[in-house]
């Protein structure tokens, strides 16, 4: 059969082959710590998460069947170890306003630079991830999971129901309250209108 380059790695990882694996932690690492930071809104927690994500992802490497993408199984381990971490209470996404994390060019999850870089695209570049920060700070869980899958990662709904475990139809109404959600937060930012707590 013609698999993908993901999937013929992940079936090599259930086979024990430890440099798959490496090749596929190489390859996801950033993606997965990026949804990881929107749940905890801490990079160097994301970070952990992240190393706890793909630790379970080869324990469970056996579980894989190709029937499904390789992303879609990843992030239905990265979702359940994401929302078990929320549920724990003892972290909350407040903390995603002006620290909220850039990518660099590689797609790795980077830290904003000094104010000194460009201040007046810098200023406009954390009051964008403010607004959206605090946007998923107010969803729930799922919510934030199904709208990071979709916008972030450009997963497709079929997908992002596999690695939620729900209908089609349920993801979709998800992604709609999100999407309204961030819309009204960024047209508030547009507006001038953010109250003063939000821009703390």
């Amino acid at each position: 059969m013609d698999w993908d380059p993901d999937t013929q790695a992940m079936l090599k990882v259930a086979a024990g082959d430890k440099q798959a694996f490496a090749w596929l932690f190489d390859r996801h690492h950033a993606s997965v710590a990026r949804f990881a930071y929107r749940f905890v809104g801490d990079a160097a927690r994301a970070e952990e998460l992240t190393q706890d994500i793909f630790v379970k992802l080869y324990r469970h490497a056996r579980s894989y069947k190709p029937t499904a993408k390789f992303k879609t199984f990843l992030f239905r381990v990265a979702t359940n170890h994401c929302l078990n971490e929320m549920r724990r209470g003892e972290y909350r996404v407040a903390r995603l306003t002006a620290e909220a994390p850039v990518e660099d060019d590689a797609g790795a999850v980077q830290m904003p630079g000094p104010d000194g870089d460009r201040p007046d695209q810098a200023l406009s570049g954390r009051e964008l991830e403010a607004a959206v920060g605090l946007a998923l700070k107010d969803l729930s869980d799922r919510e934030r999971a199904a709208f990071t899958m979709c916008r972030f990662e450009g997963m497709a709904y079929r997908d992002i129901a596999d690695a939620l475990e729900a209908s089609e139809a349920a993801v979709k109404s998800l992604i709609h309250r999100a999407t309204l959600a961030v819309a009204r937060r960024l047209e508030a930012l547009q507006a001038g209108t953010v109250p003063a707590r939000s821009r703390a």
